[in-house]
């Protein structure tokens, strides 16, 4: 068989196979979520959030939304030398995002069910 055909042969499964991946994965909500990063903040964007007396006062005061946690929670960075994450009971982990406002820190402890924002404050240019 000549290079072409192997060529064409080849190009033709490859089309049909994408079609049908296309076709089965088309309509579920899948993500590919493989590094640390975007792992923990997944796994913190699906539990029910509450928010201790410190963090609400900072938002209050701030005249900031609370809905601001959530934009963080899809874009943030964990810094994972500032976290501890083999706390117990629960992991506490410092994710840090821009919002319309200003670069916000968020202390978040993770528990199996909830996710406790701790603190939050306006975090500093280094």
């Amino acid at each position: 068989m000549k290079f072409a055909h192997r060529l064409a042969y080849y190009g033709l499964g490859l089309f049909f196979g994408i079609v049908i991946l296309i076709f089965f994965l088309g309509g579920k909500k899948t993500s590919c979520d493989y590094s640390p990063n975007a792992r923990v903040l997944k796994n913190i964007r699906i539990k029910k959030r509450q928010f201790s007396k410190n963090s609400m006062n900072f938002f209050s005061s701030n005249n900031i939304d609370t809905s601001v946690v959530s934009e963080i929670l899809n874009k943030g960075d964990v810094d994972f030398n500032k976290s501890d994450t083999d706390a117990k009971p629960c992991n506490i982990y410092i994710i840090y995002g821009a919002s319309n406002f200003s670069n916000i820190e968020l202390e978040i402890e993770n528990c199996d069910s909830t996710a406790i924002v701790k603190n939050a404050s306006i975090k500093k240019d280094e």
